[in-house]
């Protein structure tokens, strides 16, 4: 009898083993399945999205943050962490989601972020609070950078260069450049602004901290420095001096590099000591 049943428990044993091998496999093609095919959260629900390409940290969320969060997420800040670094991000990603997404939705307890009210929360969209997410949801990757816009002409340079201010510069300077009265200085028909293209480029480049004079009026407030390329900060600085009353000064991607090769100039500069025509939006 015993002779008779080993065989069978040979047999039993190899279905076992074969049915243990088949199982491993499902899950791991199931895992490299998920790993793969982009993510989106539907309630407490996660479904694929083959159609959609995951977001990327600097082709997606670092310009989020930069135009929404870096008020108080950057490379000064104290007390918070620097949203503009990807591995700060990275590290602290779960607690975004559930500050921008989560608490905004009601299933977090603390409060959302940005702050109710504040002009960040007011520009910032219900799609770039998804975006936000699904970078979090799908493993939250790096990525590469976009290319840089590759102006030819002056009209390119400011068309790019509005995209920019709308999705960096607006929430704090406000789309119409007037800036927030005692907060935040415009740039609408800026002294401060129109008397030195090479300092407007330092502050782009370095930031700001300290007090500042525009248009006769004090403002003490600080500006992160943003991680944008050469070509960035060119168009972006020509849509502002050919917008809002300003000078219709061109800042090239050259006069950038050149400006960055040197020291940034110091924190609280002057403004000019003639008072310049009032802006038309004062």
């Amino acid at each position: 009898m015993k002779t008779f049943l080993f065989p069978n428990y040979r047999r039993q044993a190899r279905f076992i083993g074969s049915c243990v091998l088949a199982i491993f496999g499902w899950i791991t093609i199931t895992q490299a399945l998920a790993q793969s095919t982009p993510v989106v959260a539907e309630g407490n629900q996660f479904i694929s999205d083959p159609t959609n390409q995951a977001p990327t940290y600097l082709r997606d969320i670092q310009p989020i943050f930069m135009g929404n969060c870096s008020r108080c997420h950057n490379q000064e800040s104290r007390f918070v962490y620097n949203w503009l670094d990807y591995k700060t991000a990275y590290a602290d990603r779960w607690e975004i989601k559930r500050r921008i997404w989560d608490s905004w939705k009601g299933t977090y307890f603390k409060e959302s972020m940005p702050i109710a009210n504040s002009p960040e929360s007011l520009v910032l969209t219900d799609d770039q609070r998804r975006i936000i997410r699904d970078w979090v949801i799908n493993g939250a990757p790096r990525g590469v950078a976009p290319p840089p816009g590759a102006a030819k002409s002056k009209a390119e340079r400011i068309q790019l260069g509005s995209h920019l201010f709308a999705s960096i510069c607006a929430a704090c300077h406000q789309p119409t450049g007037r800036g927030l009265p005692n907060v935040f200085p415009p740039l609408a028909g800026s002294d401060f602004l129109n008397a030195n293209k090479d300092r407007a480029i330092d502050i782009v480049i370095h930031g700001r901290q300290g007090e500042v004079i525009v248009n006769g009026l004090k403002f003490n407030n600080s500006m992160p420095p943003f991680p944008l390329n050469d070509d960035d900060i060119a168009n972006v600085l020509t849509f502002v001096y050919n917008s809002f009353g300003n000078s219709g000064l061109e800042v090239t991607p050259d006069e950038v590099k050149a400006v960055r090769a040197h020291p940034p100039a110091p924190a609280a500069t002057p403004a000019p000591s003639a008072p310049a025509a009032k802006s038309q939006f004062e």
